[in-house]
């Protein structure tokens, strides 16, 4: 029976709570899953909160904005619409060796935006390991034709054998394809997951650059995965977390949506990737600047295998199809609601409701159009009748409940819902204002120096926890911070949201390093050497937005009037 306890046993018992599921998290000693529910145990019997009360934290307006985003992606990959995007945009760049590396980041950066991480990592690796093969053997037929014209005899042309190399991708596009979900980064890979090795990684590079170059591959687009899901808050699950906690503890705030978060966060991920790509390619081949903005230059053997290759690929997805129109349709739909729902500097669509102002939100639009996937046919069922008629009698649409289900990340619904009861159980119990109090001090660090050491930490620890469990453990602790020390909550909240996605050095570290590691082409020391590099880059640009172009767009040097308890109080 639900009772009242003293305060500070409250706050004990709820520290306690949080030390347990953290712990948990941490370590992996149970799924990630299976420790959110810890809270919906534990509250409850420590007295903190009533289970009835605890339940409704598990199923919030994120989890409609998740179910809708879900509807969006399954058809996405089930008409295999992404491929289709991922090798146009290789295409429109061409095949300079730089220009080849920055189309494959720039294509699965924008996949990101809307698919999970892993799913678009699996997904472009496979094209990408196709590419760096063929460069190698057309390095491989490059010598042969020099030997055998040293040696008087006559090569009538190059043959580039790519049924091997097809056959060998295919085979490792299938033991690298990932359990259907949205975003399988709820957790680390465990050390138990097992890194294939197919016959094409047993390949013997000729020349240390062709060895680079399929490593640069791997990582670009490992990295490039990670970094798109920065743009938008459906993004990557780090940041659905994050906006429900904020909308959740501000909810007269009413600044963070679609548009707002990708206002602010595509140039910062825009700037982060051209940095990386330019890292990334001076770390492995050097970068050379004439080399790469040549043009009108004839372009050498491997050039036109990478071309042939990427020009094969897209050829074999035949003329688009009425399924991958109504779908692209659907998704531009959706984007264009999300934005103008209510992007701040006009009016938005929100408006034309202002009797019940806060009642639609990015999930009322994610559901109206996740709707529309099972309702609009995407073929016809025929069947013959006894006289030889052909005649239809049913439809098949867009996508189907069972599919659906496939992808849904019901894992990640749990976790994230474990993360909200355990927020809930620490202002209930009072534990994040006896947090916030015994960090007060911190207010006399400057403010730049608290972001720093925030976005430092939690980059720090989503290495070696997974990025959902490092933001759900993080978010009670850095809220209660801000409002004692009388800081915009957002001036810390979003660089050490954003942080949070920076698992770069590891192969554990998030699914698509494993998934580009299970290659066999990188070692643990290249991914830590070049991702430390990308994760300098990030925070250094995190840090500058916050304190340039964010700033304005939220008032952050005020203390605004929707956070609790404190007066609007301007930042010396």
């Amino acid at each position: 029976m639900y009772q009242q306890l003293p305060a500070d046993l409250k706050e004990a018992e709820c520290a306690y709570t949080l030390f347990v599921v953290a712990t948990f998290w941490l370590t992996e000693a149970l799924p990630l899953s299976v420790t959110a529910l810890l809270p919906s145990l534990m509250l409850p019997m420590f007295g903190i909160m009533p289970s009835k009360k605890v339940a409704s934290a598990y199923f919030k307006d994120f989890h409609l904005l998740l179910i809708g985003v879900i509807c969006l992606a399954t058809s996405i990959e089930k008409w295999n619409l992404h491929k289709r995007i991922a090798l146009k945009m290789v295409m429109m760049v061409g095949v300079n060796p730089a220009w080849l590396t920055l189309g494959f980041m720039s294509s699965t950066a924008f996949l990101s935006m809307w698919l999970s991480n892993t799913s678009t990592a699996a997904m472009v690796m496979p094209i990408a390991e196709a590419v760096a093969q063929q460069i190698i053997n057309a390095e491989a037929e490059v010598e042969a034709t020099q030997m055998t014209y040293f040696n008087g005899s006559t090569n009538h042309g190059l043959e580039i054998d790519e049924s091997v190399n097809g056959h060998e991708i295919n085979e490792r596009k299938e033991k690298t394809k990932p359990v259907p979900g949205y975003n399988n980064d709820t957790g680390k890979i465990s050390s138990k997951v097992e890194l294939e090795k197919t016959s094409g990684m047993g390949t013997k590079y000729r020349t240390k650059k062709g060895h680079m170059t399929c490593k640069l591959m791997c990582l670009c687009i490992a990295y490039s995965s990670t970094i798109g899901g920065l743009t938008t808050i459906t993004g990557t699950s780090t940041n659905l977390i994050f906006a429900e906690y904020f909308n959740t503890r501000y909810p007269d705030c009413r600044c963070l949506n679609f548009g707002s978060w990708f206002t602010f966060s595509f140039p910062a991920a825009l700037i982060i990737l051209l940095l990386s790509w330019i890292w990334l390619q001076w770390f492995f081949l050097g970068f050379n600047f004439k080399e790469t903005f040549k043009c009108g230059k004839t372009k050498i053997v491997q050039q036109k295998a990478c071309a042939e290759v990427i020009k094969q690929e897209y050829q074999k997805l035949g003329p688009i199809r009425y399924q991958e129109i109504v779908t692209l349709v659907l998704f531009i739909i959706m984007a264009l609601l999300w934005f103008s729902r209510d992007p701040g500097f006009v009016p938005g669509w929100s408006a034309l409701f202002s009797e019940y102002p806060g009642f639609a939100t990015d999930s009322t639009v994610a559901l109206l159009i996740g709707l529309l996937f099972f309702l609009i046919p995407a073929k016809r069922l025929t069947e013959t009748t006894p006289t030889g008629e052909i005649v239809a009698f049913d439809y098949s649409p867009l996508i189907t409940w069972k599919e659906f289900q496939s992808f849904m990340p019901w894992d990640i619904a749990i976790l994230v819902g474990g993360g909200f009861a355990l927020a809930d159980g620490c202002e209930e119990s009072g534990l994040s204002k006896w947090i916030g109090n015994k960090l007060s001090p911190l207010g006399s660090l400057p403010i730049w120096l608290i972001i720093l050491i925030s976005s430092l930490m939690v980059t720090s620890l989503t290495e070696v926890a997974s990025n959902p469990a490092t933001i759900t453990v993080v978010l009670p602790i850095l809220s209660p911070l801000a409002e004692a020390i009388h800081v915009n909550p957002l001036y810390i909240l979003i660089p050490s949201t954003l942080c949070t996605s920076f698992a770069f050095l590891l192969p554990v570290a998030n699914p698509p390093n494993a998934i580009v590691f299970s290659y066999g082409h990188l070692k643990v020391i290249d991914m830590v050497k070049a991702g430390l590099g990308v994760n300098i880059v990030g925070v250094a640009v995190v840090m500058l937005g916050i304190c340039t172009w964010i700033v304005p767009m939220f008032d952050l040097y005020t203390y605004p009037s929707w956070a609790p308890a404190m007066s609007n109080e301007t930042m010396p």
